[in-house]
């Protein structure tokens, strides 16, 4: 890794869903070397881990890290609490903050990004929060983004000493079917992405969560044919 320029690394979160996909092929447009993140943080199932390390690879990843942390252990979350079932067949408001939010998930995950960012000497950070479909979740907020970025660059040696930390979002506000666009623009597979929240072993889709019918809804108004694997 050490021949590879430091002003063109950038790690990448990686989730393994359609968002994610699209913001780590948009970094590599913008001339970065990805470096792609993944957090196994005690979600429901594992496929879309398996489906963000198949991504890392065949977008041409420098590298791929998956980092443990267990939210499980504190719940608060359909995602990680078996004992909350997840939403089906409802799409939330706008106001409403769903139960499929994770308690302090993309505070940590920016988080732990930010650590590799400095060991590698990368001064980009992108992640593939939404704003406009999913305005729920108070950590997707522009607003929230700023923040961190204002906390990273005041708590960091690269804050401090160095070029400085940004933290890039650039699907904030796209919707689900721009976001769709601008994958197929630039050659994403989304087959091979998982966005359920309830998806089998195999990375099938419910087709009944919300982020499947956000998903869904998106490849539809865009005019795209919909590539989603459903266990039905």
């Amino acid at each position: 890794m050490n021949d590879v320029p430091l002003k063109k690394r950038a790690v990448v979160l990686v989730s393994g869903g359609m968002d994610s996909a699209v913001v780590m092929a948009m970094a590599k447009e913008q001339g970065f070397d990805v470096f792609a993140l993944s957090v196994s943080y005690g979600q429901r199932h594992t496929s879309e881990l398996a489906a963000a390390a198949e991504l890392a690879s065949s977008q041409g990843a420098i590298a791929h890290k998956t980092v443990v942390v267990d939210l499980r252990s504190i719940g608060g979350s359909a995602l990680t609490d078996s004992d909350i079932d997840v939403p089906l067949d409802h799409v939330g408001s706008e106001s409403e903050i769903p139960v499929t939010y994770v308690p302090a998930r993309n505070t940590i995950m920016l988080s732990v990004a930010l650590g590799w960012a400095e060991v590698l000497g990368s001064a980009d950070i992108f992640c593939g929060v939404n704003a406009v479909d999913y305005s729920g979740y108070p950590d997707c907020r522009p607003a929230f983004i700023d923040a961190f970025q204002a906390l990273a660059n005041l708590a960091t040696k690269a804050g401090v000493e160095g070029a400085g930390i940004r933290v890039h979002a650039p699907l904030q506000f796209l919707s689900k079917a721009d976001i769709a666009r601008e994958g197929a623009r630039l050659g994403v597979d989304f087959s091979r992405t998982v966005s359920c929240y309830n998806a089998d072993w195999l990375g099938r889709a419910c087709g009944h969560c919300d982020a499947c019918l956000l998903r869904a809804a998106g490849f539809a108004e865009a005019g795209l044919p919909d590539p989603t694997r459903y266990a039905d």
